[in-house]
């Protein structure tokens, strides 16, 4: 099975970036012989160059040239060129990037009404191109943020496009939310009139906050200069930093954050690259996890959070990690999902554990977790048997937990804020396509969320009633 990425805006394609620098480490450390195989195949194409890369893959051979399956999407060319010039530009075709020059000033009309028709057909022809190439086309994966303009109007569009185009084909989105202290004054308007989107065409949201993965990437730097993780520290934990991998330049502030997302893709699609006993589909996320259309926001944690060969720390016990997983420092988004219903939660696991280990560690951990009465045994798990570069397991934790509800909570009042004044609206409204029903319509989109949680939540703590079976007559 194959997935297809999309990388929309600055964040995107830095996050982008990032996670085919770590696959491509991963795929080192494990293929040895330099054969493309199956598990390279789910990423990459293996191209003859003088083909111009358009002919078929060459499948069971050595590798000769491997191209990233992906999309590269920004209306600013700064990050992209980046790309381009640094060490992995020979990963990236230029038929699977879409530039411009002037960016879309922090306005989600631009991006999705502006671009968006502009763009459609480049896109579309695009997009095409690079699902011929995928024998089994499984899912599509949006990487983007939500407070720019690229990111959230454009990579929206994207959205749209692809259930168009591939309405059978799911969509994964990984989102990134601003903080309260976003710099982008418009961020509220663009999250909102974004999330409208996510709402209706998005199969599965994996939504990061900016704040969480800043405490992570400070909790880590902390823990290093505290000296409590032994004395023969190196400095750069490979969760954070981009030791190790290709890339020598010098780091920017926002690499450590990246990186984070970027781990978390690599946890995510390990089932669909690695062998393992209980391989988990992307698609079998989406299944499981999401009873209910519109309530697809999955809150994810993952452990260990910097790296055992990097730091000298005695290997945590395998029951120590499944806790950790359960625990708010470890969460890519500031929830309490303790104290807040589950719908269900699937646990991806990837080196050396047994189905034993995860059977007894989800024992142990039912009865201090609110599950809705009437999936009790709403528990997914996928083990893979090969651990991330420098590890001897990790763990990732998805849970679709009503607690995702203060993060819509606080962002819709941030968006009345400024909507109850008509502050900047006039950026907005004097794009073609572009009317004030869109803002009415996308907080109205929000607040019914919040509604739906709401009326969930109500239902907790209240008695466990066993649904009445339904009775087939014979």
């Amino acid at each position: 099975p194959v997935s297809l990425p999309f990388a929309v805006g600055q964040c995107g394609n830095q996050v982008g970036c990032r996670f085919w620098d770590l696959a491509l480490r991963e795929h080192a450390a494990v293929n040895k012989k330099g054969i493309y195989d199956e598990a390279l195949s789910s990423f990459f194409r293996n191209v003859d160059t003088r083909s111009g890369g358009d002919g078929p893959d060459i499948y069971k051979g050595k590798i000769c040239s491997l191209k990233a399956r992906a999309l590269l999407i920004d209306m600013e060319e700064g990050v992209i060129n980046e790309i381009l010039q640094g060490p992995l530009r020979d990963v990236f075709d230029s038929k699977q990037l879409i530039t411009d020059v002037s960016g879309s000033g922090n306005n989600w009309a631009v991006g999705h009404k502006l671009y968006g028709c502009q763009y459609r057909e480049n896109i579309v022809e695009k997009l095409r191109k690079a699902a011929e190439h995928c024998d089994c086309l499984q899912c599509f994966f949006i990487i983007h943020s939500m407070g720019g303009g690229t990111g959230s109007g454009l990579g929206t569009f994207v959205l749209n496009l692809l259930e168009d185009e591939f309405p059978e084909v799911y969509r994964f989105v990984t989102s990134v939310y601003p903080s309260g202290e976003d710099d982008v004054i418009t961020s509220p308007y663009n999250s909102v009139l974004a999330m409208k989107e996510l709402n209706e065409h998005a199969d599965c949201v994996l939504p990061i906050e900016n704040e969480s993965l800043f405490d992570i990437v400070n909790k880590i730097h902390q823990m290093i200069n505290s000296g409590k993780l032994g004395s023969t520290v190196k400095q750069n934990s490979l969760v954070t930093s981009s030791a190790g991998s290709v890339k020598t330049v010098q780091e920017k502030p926002f690499d450590a954050m990246n990186n984070i997302v970027a781990n978390l893709l690599l946890n995510l699609t390990s089932s669909a690259r690695f062998e393992g006993s209980l391989n988990m589909d992307l698609n079998e996320i989406s299944m499981n996890l999401v009873p209910f259309p519109r309530l697809h926001y999955l809150v994810s944690s993952l452990t260990p959070l910097y790296t055992l060969a990097d730091v000298n720390v005695p290997s945590r016990r395998l029951d120590q990690m499944f806790s950790d997983a359960f625990s708010r420092d470890h969460q890519l988004i500031q929830a309490d999902p303790k104290h807040s219903l589950y719908l269900a939660c699937a646990l991806l696991v990837r080196g050396n554990v047994q189905v034993s280990d995860l059977r007894r560690n989800i024992e142990r951990l039912k009865p201090s977790l609110h599950f809705v009465s009437w999936n009790q045994e709403g528990w997914k798990t996928g083990l893979c048997s090969v651990p991330p570069v420098g590890h001897s397991h990790s763990l990732l934790a998805l849970a679709n937990n009503t607690c995702v509800k203060p993060t819509f909570i606080e962002l819709k009042d941030r968006f009345m804020k400024l909507y109850k004044k008509k502050a900047h609206l006039h950026h907005y409204l004097h794009i073609d396509g572009m009317e004030q029903s869109c803002f009415s319509e996308a907080i109205l989109s929000l607040s019914d969320l919040i509604e739906e949680y709401n009326e969930l939540d109500a239902t907790k703590g209240g008695p466990r009633t066993d649904l009445s079976r339904l009775k087939i007559a014979v």
